[in-house]
């Protein structure tokens, strides 16, 4: 389907699958052994934290329906209705980039996110252009001056400098981090689909990005730093090199990824990149009858704001613990 992205494809499934026991369901009107043409891709959570539900999908940023006639739509959703009432599920999470049908709209409870994308069809000269002169482009100068250098793959040496620096960010912004496993299980999923983009002063890793590519689209997913050295513009050049490697490769967008509209530093980052923002929205929807959907609260949600309140009182150790744990309720 042309709106496939990452996050339906089978290898985010089954990182999924390998790390938290989640079992992906697609929804489908296509008969058994004909060409699979639709789908409403969901995980089904299943904690006693958190409730039972099904979610499209856990950790995505974003997992629209791949359905586009009405029809079809309708039929989806009756049969995930049914499903809810089947398996007393407490409420269902779409995460769509597309407006949700008519069909789909019953009462709900609606979040949303800043989502950016750049267009990577301009020349290399025009992308560049479009970088923010006063502070992306300069903190790019600034890398150069510095002699800050850069790896890319999946050594166990790029993996080690990722993980620490994604404890010291999560650490930074008190919230536990995802289990190495998690990243493990990517890596092994993913193969050569995935890079870890590593900048180092003098052998000491600053700033880390792990992208994953999908069809022609590059995503970035996941980056951390060392606060002590931002002034260096270490993510500034990951994110560049990302660009650049990108459109020599001929790929046609540059995934960057969902933002809390309360995060307007991430957001004003993202912009100064040339990338183009829209509004992301989740649908968390409930069974109370076919009819009249109630709404339902969005458990992740909870858990971290939970979670964020406890991270600055505990040890590293602790802190660790936690995410290990907490993960697989969160979805």
């Amino acid at each position: 389907h042309p709106d496939a992205s990452v996050f339906h494809s089978p290898a985010w499934l089954e990182a999924l699958r390998r790390t938290y026991g989640y079992q992906p369901l697609a929804f489908t009107t296509c008969p058994p052994g004909a060409e699979l043409r639709n789908s409403a891709v969901f995980c089904l959570v299943d904690s006693w934290l958190t409730g039972r539900r099904f979610v499209s999908l856990p950790f995505a940023d974003h997992c629209d329906v791949l359905a586009d006639a009405e029809s079809d739509l309708t039929s989806i959703h009756s049969a995930l209705a049914g499903e809810m009432r089947t398996r007393k599920l407490r409420y269902l999470e779409f995460r769509s980039i597309r407006p949700l049908a008519s069909t789909l709209c019953g009462s709900h409870r609606k979040r949303t996110y800043c989502l950016h994308r750049l267009d990577l069809t301009p020349s290399v000269e025009a992308l560049f252009g479009n970088l923010h002169k006063a502070s992306t482009q300069r903190k790019l100068r600034r890398a150069e001056r510095e002699a800050l250098t850069y790896e890319e793959g999946r050594s166990g040496t790029l993996f080690d400098a990722f993980i620490r620096l994604w404890f010291l960010t999560r650490r930074r912004h008190s919230i536990p981090p995802q289990p190495d496993y998690w990243f493990h299980n990517l890596i092994e999923c993913f193969g050569e689909a995935l890079k870890i983009r590593v900048a180092f002063k003098d052998r000491q890793p600053v700033a880390a990005i792990l992208t994953l590519q999908y069809k022609d689209v590059l995503i970035y997913k996941y980056g951390c730093s060392d606060a002590t050295f931002h002034r260096l513009g270490g993510m500034q050049l990951l994110l560049w090199r990302a660009i650049l490697e990108a459109k020599l490769e001929g790929l046609r967008l540059f995934d960057l990824g969902r933002s809390e509209w309360g995060n307007q530093g991430l957001i004003t980052f993202k912009d100064r990149l040339g990338a183009e923002r829209s509004e992301l929205t989740y649908a968390t929807i409930s069974p109370s009858t076919h009819a009249n959907w109630k709404t339902a609260p969005a458990g992740g949600n909870w858990g971290e704001r939970i979670a964020k309140r406890l991270s600055p009182f505990l040890p590293d150790r602790v802190f660790r613990a936690v995410g290990d744990a907490m993960y697989r309720h969160i979805g």
